[in-house]
């Protein structure tokens, strides 16, 4: 599992004295572990999709802080933060590209956008960008 992952990651982090590196795993350990306790509450267990999800939304959020230290000319800081965004993303799965959803698309009976769009929510999420595969189907 992709948690257990990230604390072994943190650990070595910590015995290399990495700050950079623990911080961001600490960062995404707390995330998962409130996510971990949302899903208990619903007698669920986080799965890897949760994760992913989890890991996603963090990409963005440091791209955000690394364009605002760049408005600052903080160097240093998004310095960091391009090796926090590369260590997040280290555990994120390949995206699928703009051939390999059209071909799924191709292959699909059913072309309408709702139609589409819950195949790959259901199939291939977190492997793909929704927003892309919403752009090819129309774009079809």
């Amino acid at each position: 599992m992709i948690y257990d992952e990230i604390k072994k990651a943190n650990i070595m982090a910590m015995k290399q004295k990495d700050s950079v590196a623990h911080t961001i795993y600490s960062v995404l350990i707390n995330k998962l572990m409130l996510e971990q306790i949302k899903k208990r509450e619903k007698h669920e267990e986080l799965t890897d999709v949760d994760t992913i999800q989890i890991l996603q939304k963090s990409v963005k959020e440091l791209t955000e802080e690394q364009e605002n230290y760049k408005k600052v000319n903080n160097q240093v800081e998004v310095e960091n933060i391009a090796k926090q965004i590369e260590l997040v993303k280290s555990y994120l799965p390949k995206m699928m590209s703009e051939e390999e959803i059209k071909s799924i698309i191709m292959s699909l009976e059913d072309k309408s956008i709702p139609f589409v769009m819950k195949h790959f929510k259901a199939n291939y999420q977190g492997k793909c960008d929704m927003r892309l595969v919403q752009e090819i189907v129309k774009s079809l």
